[in-house]
């Protein structure tokens, strides 16, 4: 069976099309954190953010039958609905004196649209194109955002992109050296990119960040450097966006990753988890960048600022609320990654383990002395995991990060049960 869903895969959608795990996984039904198999073979699901309140959720379901039996049509309508849920979302948003109350709203399908916006967004606003992200990124794949990703320190992908080593503790450019200093490093190299666009024809526009390093693998983040690498970028006249795409809807414990790590967007980005599967993504910002953004583009998008989108947009964020899911995620989380640390000594092959809220990573290392990546490991692991009924992923800068994301609604009794398998699979790796 799976040697046939693969040749016929290949055939339709192109060989090479991604897919996770050596032996992967055919899915036929999800329900809560579970996914099924043709079999009835029961999967945890450790890896999902898309499915943010459970796979299956009837009362998501519900509302997007309703809505799509009633109305459906493009957003050159009037029709409340998506005034309400607009008003919804940015409310979730506190007002902060760094910057203009976050009020409006440009609504698409894709995390990528929606980063393509901000992108026009911040270069209308400040009549300059260029951008600043970190080494080791991904926001995107559009020919635009995709320029973002996995730039080298030093190199450019297009005149108008720069980028800077993202900041962390565990594997640091400036070796021995005290939190505080690195700090400093990190900020030195962000104040040169910005600077080399500050000098260029294209000169500087924002600085944009994953409000956790989520592409980055998760990195401790030295303190302060969020706050002070923002007021760096506004100092010289750019913007900030935050892609709350992974860190954002609760999934750090709190509703914006911005205010774990403690920095304050212009521009707020979110995606994935919004519609629960349902394709739904938002540039969130001031009125007066919203307008000028609708002033300077013709932008329109077909599927986005529907009636439909509107009802499970709400659905999302009613849920959200009415099981009180951050503060569910912030318990759980605490306990899964404390439990996490807790084994790490025991394993010379994990490095680190960090995160925040249900989004945790372990850092799987040769065992040298010297931190040095191990990927092959990390997919053993991966794999091995897979095999006892939990699905899980690598990534990071060098895809060595074990990545634990699961969906909202994953609770203690889940965490037992995956710290039981965790175990037994790291105990095979001796």
């Amino acid at each position: 069976m799976i040697a046939e869903l693969l040749a016929r895969r290949d055939r339709v959608l192109g060989a090479g099309a991604p897919l996770f795990y050596t032996t992967p996984v055919h899915l036929v039904r999800g329900e809560g954190v579970h996914l099924y198999d043709p079999d009835g073979r029961r999967y945890v699901d450790m890896y999902n953010n898309v499915p943010c309140v459970g796979h299956g959720n009837p009362y998501v379901a519900e509302a997007m039958a309703r809505q799509q039996g009633t109305l459906n049509v493009h957003s050159r309508y009037l029709h409340e609905g998506i005034l309400e849920f607009a008003e919804r979302l940015v409310g979730l948003h506190p007002s902060l004196p760094e910057r203009p109350d976050i009020e409006s709203v440009i609504v698409s399908c894709s995390g990528t649209e929606a980063i393509e916006v901000a992108l026009r967004m911040a270069r209308l606003a400040t009549g300059r194109q260029g951008i600043v992200c970190t080494n080791a990124t991904y926001h995107g794949n559009s020919e635009a955002v995709g320029k973002l990703t996995r730039l080298p320190v030093g190199q450019n992908s297009s005149p108008d992109v720069r980028s800077f080593a993202f900041p962390e503790t565990y594997r640091p450019i400036v070796p021995g050296a005290s939190e505080a200093e690195l700090c400093e490093a990190y900020l030195e190299q962000l104040e040169e990119a910005i600077r080399g666009l500050q000098n260029s024809p294209e000169g500087f526009a924002g600085l944009i960040l994953c409000s956790i390093l989520a592409n980055e693998g998760l990195p401790d983040i030295p303190a302060g450097f969020m706050a002070r690498a923002a007021a760096m970028a506004r100092a010289a006249g750019g913007l900030v966006i935050a892609d709350e795409v992974q860190a954002g809807y609760c999934r750090a414990g709190t509703w914006w990753g911005y205010s774990v790590t403690g920095y304050t967007p212009d521009i707020v980005v979110t995606g994935k988890p919004m519609g629960n599967g349902l394709p739904l993504a938002a540039t969130a910002a001031s009125k007066k960048l919203v307008d000028g953004f609708r002033a300077g583009t013709r932008y329109f998008n077909t599927f986005a600022s529907s009636p439909l989108q509107a009802a499970v947009g709400l659905a999302v964020i009613d849920y959200i609320e009415r099981e009180k899911l951050a503060d569910s995620v912030a318990e759980v989380g605490t306990y899964l990654k404390s439990a996490l640390q807790a084994r790490a000594a025991g394993h010379g092959f994990v490095g680190d383990v960090r995160g925040v809220g249900l989004f945790l990573g372990v850092e799987i290392v040769k065992e040298d002395g010297a931190k040095t990546p191990d990927p092959e490991r990390a997919v053993a692991i991966v794999d091995a995991l897979k095999d006892h009924g939990f699905l899980t992923s690598n990534a990071g800068a060098f895809r060595n990060v074990l990545k634990f994301r699961p969906p909202l609604v994953f609770r203690r009794e889940h965490a037992d049960a995956f710290l039981a398998a965790y175990d037994a699979v790291l105990a095979a790796q001796h």
